[in-house]
Formats: C-alpha cells, structure tokens, sequence
C-alpha cells in the first residue's frame, strides 16, 4: 500500500467491484478495450481474479470519498526482460483533469523503484492520446520514438484491424533516483 496525499494505492478487493465497473464498462482509449466489462457480473468475477493476482496493480483510492477511481499497474507483458516492466492506468474520467492521475502515477513509479528491483519502466500511448503523452512527460519520461501501426485493438465496421501508431516512453532507476531522492 501507498499513501499519498489525496489517494491511496493498494491491492483490489473483492467489494470494488462497482467501483471498477464504473469506469470499465466503457473504457475510453482502445487499448482497454479488451478489459470492458459488460455487467456487473463479469465485474465481480474481474475482481477475484485480481484479488488472487500477483501482478503488481494499484486500485487508485480516493481517501475523501474511499471510492476506487481507477487502476495503475506494471507488468512484463510476457517480454521476460529482466528487471523491466511496463507500466499502465486508467482513471474514472469523472475524476480527470484534477491532477489525481499525476500524483497516483509519481507515487507509483517512486514506490516501484525504491521497494522493488527494477531497472527500467516503459511506458506506450497511442499517438492521440495528448494527455498521456504529456503525463508521461511531466513524470519525466522520455519519448524514445514512435512505432507505425504498431497494434490493432478495433476493428472497423468491415471487421477490418484498425492499426495504431504508438509511442514508448522509458526511465531508469538511476534517472528516477537522481530526480527523487
């Protein structure tokens, strides 16, 4: 667990379910997509899976309202590099643009790189996705380019792969420390 000064990041619990459901049943970038969760049902199923988990994924509490507003995780994305994960989030958009994402996301990365032994996180954003970017950036995360119709998430209505260009973003330990002593 991670406390900060608005939220608190832990494991998810079982009774999170509507919390998560509320922000899931309609993901808003593409690569959520496949995390869409039709019913409440599948919620409450969603979470015991992550209840058991031992991937390493944050619910995102608000504390003046214990409410789940969202979701950071990192994760090797079975590329069995050592030491390396990526990372990802996804918040409430009834909660955007209030800094929470920020504060969630430096805690995050802090906590990952003081607590555990990893040596580098990425970071990819769809090339539309202004905002992420620009988080990625304010966490001081560097841009190190940019992959052409890397991956298709959608289809379109001919049931055709609509590919999207995505940028990876990276930090090191030694950076991160540097900056956050």
């Amino acid at each position: 667990m991670v406390e900060l000064d608005n939220l608190i990041l832990r494991p998810f619990k079982k009774d999170d379910y509507l919390d998560v459901f509320d922000y899931l049943h309609k993901p808003e970038v593409h690569c959520f997509e496949s995390m869409k969760l039709e019913t409440v049902r599948d919620a409450k199923k969603e979470l015991k899976r992550r209840v058991k988990s031992s991937e390493i994924n944050f619910a995102i509490v608000l504390k003046s309202e214990n409410k789940v507003i969202g979701e950071i995780s990192a994760t090797d994305h079975e590329l069995q590099e050592r030491n390396t994960l990526g990372l990802a989030w996804m918040l409430n958009p009834k909660y955007q643009g209030h800094g929470y994402m920020f504060e969630a996301a430096l805690g995050f990365i802090d906590y990952l790189f003081k607590e555990t032994n990893l040596h580098r996180l990425y970071a990819y954003t769809e090339d539309y996705n202004k905002v992420s970017q620009h988080l990625l950036e304010k966490l001081g995360m560097r841009n190190e380019g940019l992959f052409k119709d890397f991956v298709s998430f959608i289809d379109d209505e001919n049931g055709n792969p609509i590919y999207e260009n995505t940028y990876q973003y990276a930090v090191l330990r030694d950076e991160w420390l540097e900056k956050h002593k």
